[in-house]
C-alpha cells in the first residue's frame, strides 16, 4: 500500500513538473516569437474546455473578459485544436476585416461544408465569393427593398401576427416569420404546403446544427481530444444520432431546393421572377451550377432565419425591461398608425419615419451580438500592434467584446436606445469603427439593410395590432420568466413565451 502511494505521489509530481516545464516553454516561446501575451493552456486541449464552461454562464463574454483583464485587448490562446489570437480591440478588428483576402482569409471547420455546402457564402473565397457577395448585395440594397420587397415584408408579417392567439413562444414565431420572408425573397414562394414541408426539414437542420456542441465540428480538435469531449458531454450516441438526422435533413432540404432550381431553369425568359434565384439563374460569365445555387440558397436561409428572428425576440425582451423605451416606441408607431386611418398596409415613407425604432434596433444589435465575432487565418506573417501573428495561425475578431467595452459605450452592458440619438453622450466617438454587428470589409453581411427593415416592420405591427394579457399600459412582461443565454448561440432559454390577444379598435 505504501509502495502504491509513493508511486502515485512520484507520478503526480512528475506530471506537475512536466506541466510547469511546458508552461515555462510556452511563455518563453511567446517572447521569442513576438506573440501577444496569453496562455496556450494544456497540450492539445489548450483552453477549449475553459471557453465552453465560461459560455454556459449568464455572462455574455466571460472567457474574453478574464483574459483582457490579465493580458490586454489582444491575447494568445489555444482553442479547438489550434493556437489562436483573440482581438477585443476595435482597430485590430477593423484591420483584420479590411485585409480579407490579402493578409487574412475566412477560416471555418471543413465539416461545416457538410451542413451548409461547400459553395455557401460563408466558406467561399476569392473571385467566386466576390461574385456571390456582389450579387447578393445588389439584390438586397435599399432600392430593391423599397420597390420590390417591402410590400411582401409588410404583408407576411401581418399574416403571421393575425394567426397568434393565447400563449405563443415569440422566439419560435419570429423564426417562422423570417423563414417565410426569406423563402419569398429567395424563390417567390408564399406560405403554403410546400414551404411548411421545407420548413420542417429545415428546422431539423438548423436547430440540430446549433444544438450540437460547437467543438464537435472542429475535426482536428475532435481527433486530438475526442475521448475528453465524450466524457465532458457524457452522451456520445445522442450526438452521433443527432448528427445523422441533421445530415439527412440537409439532404432533403437540398433535394427540395434542387428540384425548384431545375424547374426554374426550364422556364422561358418571360416567366423569370424577380427574386434571388432568378438573379442566380441569369448570372453571366458561365453562370452558376445547380449545386452552387442550392448551397447558396441554404446558406442564405440560415443567415435570414436565425439572426433576424433572434434580434426580433431580444428587442421585445429588452423593451420589456425598459418601460420608458417601450412607451416611446409605442408612441412612434401609434402616430404612424393614426395617420393611415383605415389602411393596414405600411408604406416606405412610414418605415423612414421610424427614427426611435432604429435606435432600438441598433441597441438590440449591440447588446445581443448574435454574431459574436469571426474566425480568420493569417495568410502570411502579420505584424500588428507591435506583435507578430505567424502564418497559418487563427485569429478571432470579437465584435461582442468591443460592443460591450465601457471605453466605447457608457454603461455598455445596459440597454439604452437613447445612446443612438445625436448628442446623447452614451454612444461611441466613432461608431463606424466600433459598431460592427454585421461584420465589415469584403464580407460585410449583404442582408444588413433587409434585416433592419424586417425587424422594424415586425415591431410596428406587434405594438399596434396586439395587446398582452395582464399588461398595464406602460409595461410589458413575458408570460414566464426567461433569461438570455450565449451558448452555443445567443437566445432565450424558454423561447420567450407571451400571452396575446388582438386589439379591438373603435
Amino acid at each position: 500500500m505504501a509502495f502504491l502511494l509513493l508511486t502515485f505521489l512520484l507520478c503526480s509530481s512528475s506530471l506537475f513538473l512536466l506541466f510547469l516545464l511546458l508552461l515555462r516553454n510556452s511563455r518563453f516561446r511567446h517572447r521569442k516569437l513576438g506573440l501577444p501575451p496569453g496562455n496556450l493552456g494544456l497540450p492539445f486541449i489548450g483552453e477549449t474546455l475553459q471557453l465552453i464552461s465560461a459560455y454556459k454562464t449568464e455572462n455574455p463574454e466571460p472567457f474574453i473578459d478574464a483574459r483582457v483583464t490579465r493580458f490586454g485587448n489582444v491575447f494568445t490562446t489555444h482553442v479547438f485544436g489550434e493556437p489562436t489570437v483573440f482581438s477585443a480591440d476595435s482597430e485590430v478588428n477593423r484591420f483584420i476585416l479590411q485585409n480579407e483576402g490579402k493578409l487574412f482569409e475566412s477560416s471555418y471547420p471543413s465539416s461545416i461544408s457538410n451542413l451548409l455546402g461547400k459553395h455557401s457564402l460563408l466558406l467561399l473565397k476569392g473571385s467566386l465569393h466576390k461574385r456571390m457577395h456582389s450579387l447578393t448585395m445588389s439584390f438586397a440594397n435599399l432600392t430593391i427593398i423599397k420597390d420590390d420587397l417591402f410590400l411582401d415584408i409588410d404583408r407576411l408579417v401581418r399574416l403571421n401576427l393575425d394567426s397568434w392567439t393565447g400563449r405563443v413562444f415569440l422566439q419560435d414565431e419570429a423564426k417562422k416569420i423570417t423563414f417565410e420572408l426569406t423563402v419569398k425573397q429567395l424563390m417567390s414562394f408564399d406560405p403554403g404546403e410546400w414551404t411548411e414541408s421545407l420548413r420542417k426539414e429545415y428546422l431539423l437542420l438548423i436547430d440540430g446544427f446549433f444544438a450540437l456542441p460547437f467543438p464537435f465540428f472542429f475535426t482536428t480538435y475532435g481527433r486530438a481530444i475526442k475521448v475528453i469531449l465524450l466524457l465532458y458531454y457524457n452522451n456520445y450516441y445522442y450526438y452521433i444520432m443527432r448528427l445523422i438526422l441533421i445530415l439527412q435533413a440537409r439532404t432533403k432540404v437540398a433535394e427540395a431546393l434542387g428540384l425548384i432550381v431545375r424547374e426554374r431553369r426550364k422556364e422561358n425568359g418571360g416567366k423569370k421572377k424577380k427574386d434571388m434565384l432568378g438573379a442566380l439563374l441569369m448570372e453571366g460569365d458561365g453562370g452558376f451550377s445547380d449545386e452552387e445555387i442550392v448551397d447558396f440558397l441554404v446558406a442564405l436561409l440560415v443567415a435570414g432565419y436565425e439572426t433576424t428572428s433572434t434580434i426580433m425576440t431580444l428587442a421585445v425582451k429588452f423593451l420589456s425591461q425598459s418601460p420608458l423605451a417601450l412607451a416611446l416606441l409605442k408612441e412612434e408607431h401609434e402616430e404612424i398608425r393614426a395617420k393611415k386611418q383605415d389602411s393596414k398596409t405600411l408604406e416606405w415613407s412610414d418605415y423612414k419615419s421610424m427614427l426611435f425604432t432604429q435606435c432600438v434596433v441598433n441597441e438590440t444589435l449591440r447588446v445581443a451580438n448574435i454574431i459574436s465575432g469571426v474566425f480568420r487565418r493569417a495568410m502570411t506573417d502579420v505584424n500588428i500592434n507591435g506583435y507578430r501573428i505567424p502564418k497559418g495561425w487563427k485569429v478571432f475578431a470579437s465584435f461582442r467584446a468591443v460592443h460591450l467595452d465601457h471605453d466605447h459605450y457608457k454603461e455598455a452592458r445596459s440597454f439604452n436606445p437613447w445612446r443612438w440619438q445625436k448628442n446623447s453622450g452614451g454612444g461611441a466617438a466613432s461608431p463606424g469603427n466600433v459598431f460592427t454587428p454585421f461584420g465589415g470589409g469584403p464580407r460585410l453581411c449583404p442582408g444588413y439593410e433587409l434585416a433592419r427593415v424586417e425587424i422594424s416592420v415586425f415591431l410596428h405591427h406587434l405594438v399596434t395590432r396586439l395587446r398582452f394579457f395582464g399588461f398595464p399600459i406602460q409595461s410589458w412582461v413575458p408570460a414566464d420568466e426567461d433569461k438570455l443565454v450565449f451558448f452555443p448561440t445567443t437566445r432565450t432559454l424558454k423561447r420567450y413565451p407571451i400571452d396575446v390577444q388582438h386589439r379591438i379598435r373603435i
